[in-house]
C-alpha cells in the first residue's frame, strides 16, 4: 500500500473507533484539543478514563487527552493548581488541602462515592498496640490515604499522635515497605490489595465492607476553567461518561484493558479489580454529598461548605441536556 493510502486508511480506522462512541458527529473542525488528565495511582477506579480513551470517546469529543501518573493524590492537585495539568483524578481530600491553602479547585463528578481502602501491616503488626508508635506510610499528606488514617486510628482506638505518618508513594511501593517492615502499615486499595492478600500480607483494618459514603475519587478541575473552558470540560465529561458505561457493560474489553493498563497478570485479581470497580463505580459520576460531608468533619478549622470545593454545574447541565438518558438507552442501562 502506498504510504498516502496507509495514511488514509489509519486515519479512518480512527475515526470508525472514535464513531463507536456516543459523543460520536462529524469530527470537530479544529485539530483534536490536548488535555492532560493526571492520577494518583494506577488503580481500578480509573477505568472509565482508560476505556474512554481506548474506545476512542475522547477522540470523539476532539480531544486527545493524555492519562499522566503523578504519584500521589495532593501532589496531583498541587499540579492541576499551578496549570500543569487539565484536570486531576483524586479524592475531595487533596482539594480541601489546596483550597485551604489558597487555591481554587473544585471536584466537578465522582468515580467512586465510597471508601476502598483496606489498612495492610508488617509481619508482627497484628493489634493496634503493636502499630502504636510505628509508620504508617501513605502517598502524599492531604491525599485520601492520609485522610482515612485518621478514621482507621479511630476505629482502632488510637489517634494519629500515637503513629508517625510518612509520605511513601504509590501503592506498590507501600506494599513493599510495609511486608519488608520498613514500615508498620499502609492503606491500599485495588488491585493492589487483592495481591497484597494473595501475598499473606496481614489485614490490620479493612474499611471497604462498611461501604463508607466518601469521595474517594473525583474529576478535579480548577474553578476558572468551569467558565472560561466549560466546552472542554463538558466533552471530557461526556467521554468520560461513555468510557464508564462501557466499562460497566462490557467485561471482556473492561478487563482487557485494566490488565495492560494495571499491568494485572493474575485472572483472579483482575476479576477482584474489576469487580470491585463494578460495584463501586457511579454510572453518572454524580458526587456524594454525604460522602463530601464525611471528609469535611476530617477536616476542621476551615469551611465546612461543601460547595467549596465542589461543582456540580457541569454534571447537573449533562443531566438536563439527555446525555445520562441517551447514554443510558444506547447501553441498555
Amino acid at each position: 500500500m502506498r504510504p498516502g493510502n496507509r495514511s488514509r486508511a489509519a486515519g479512518l480506522c480512527a475515526a470508525v473507533l472514535a464513531l463507536s462512541c456516543l459523543g460520536a458527529r462529524p469530527s470537530f473542525a479544529q485539530q483534536p484539543i490536548a488535555f492532560k488528565a493526571g492520577i494518583s495511582d494506577p488503580v481500578n477506579t480509573v477505568l472509565a478514563w482508560y476505556m474512554a480513551r481506548d474506545a476512542g470517546c475522547y477522540a470523539a469529543q476532539g480531544l486527545n487527552v493524555d492519562i499522566i501518573n503523578m504519584n500521589g493524590g495532593s501532589r496531583g492537585a498541587a499540579e492541576l493548581q499551578a496549570g500543569g495539568l487539565d484536570a486531576m483524578h483524586v479524592g475531595l481530600s487533596s482539594v480541601i488541602r489546596v483550597n485551604r491553602a489558597g487555591g481554587d479547585i473544585r471536584s466537578i463528578g465522582s468515580l467512586s462515592n465510597v471508601i476502598r481502602f483496606a489498612f495492610f501491616s508488617a509481619p508482627g503488626v497484628k493489634t493496634a498496640a503493636n502499630l502504636k508508635g510505628g509508620v504508617v506510610g501513605v502517598s502524599t499528606f492531604g491525599s485520601e490515604s492520609d485522610s482515612t488514617v485518621t478514621l482507621v486510628m479511630q476505629r482502632l482506638g488510637l489517634t494519629r499522635d500515637d503513629v508517625v505518618v510518612k509520605e511513601y508513594g504509590g501503592g506498590m511501593r507501600r506494599l513493599e515497605a510495609v511486608k519488608s517492615g520498613e514500615i508498620s502499615a499502609t492503606p491500599i486499595n485495588e488491585p493492589i490489595s487483592s495481591l497484597a492478600r494473595a501475598q499473606g500480607v496481614n489485614v490490620l483494618f479493612d474499611l471497604v465492607p462498611d461501604q463508607i459514603p466518601w469521595v474517594f475519587s473525583s474529576i478535579v478541575v480548577r474553578r476558572s476553567d468551569i467558565s472560561d473552558r466549560r466546552d472542554v470540560l463538558m466533552r471530557f465529561l461526556k467521554g468520560t461518561i461513555e468510557g464508564n458505561y462501557l466499562a460497566l457493560t462490557d467485561e471482556a474489553r473492561a478487563k482487557a484493558v485494566l490488565a495492560k493498563e494495571l499491568k494485572i497478570a493474575d485472572p483472579k485479581i483482575l476479576d477482584i479489580a474489576y469487580r470491585d470497580f463494578k460495584a463501586q463505580s457511579p454510572i453518572n459520576l454524580e458526587i456524594s454529598h454525604p460522602g463530601a460531608e464525611n471528609i469535611l468533619a476530617q477536616f476542621p478549622g476551615g469551611s465546612q461548605k461543601v460547595e467549596d470545593y465542589v461543582d456540580t454545574s457541569l454534571i447537573d447541565a449533562l443531566r438536563t441536556d439527555g446525555t445520562f438518558a441517551a447514554t443510558a438507552k444506547k447501553y441498555g442501562r
